[in-house]
């Protein structure tokens, strides 16, 4: 993960790299993705996520396409 302070900051590191852009997110929909993917950590009954589980994380918060998909 990469963070940036704006898009002009991303096309400049991109530019340097040679990367392709891959999936881009404000702060606050990582925030919203760790909250979704990790809230039940803590609990004392807590087990893995299943796949089906961690897909519909992805997809309540929008997140889909290719680079979202899981293995």
């Amino acid at each position: 993960m990469c963070l940036f302070r704006s898009e002009e900051h991303l096309a400049r590191w991109l530019d340097g790299t040679g990367y392709e852009r891959g999936a881009v997110l404000s702060a606050t929909e990582i925030a919203d993705l760790a909250q979704a993917w990790w809230h039940d950590r803590l609990a004392p009954d807590w087990r893995p996520h299943t796949r089906a589980q961690n897909a519909a994380i992805l997809d309540g918060l929008g997140l889909s396409g290719g680079f979202w998909e899981l293995p």
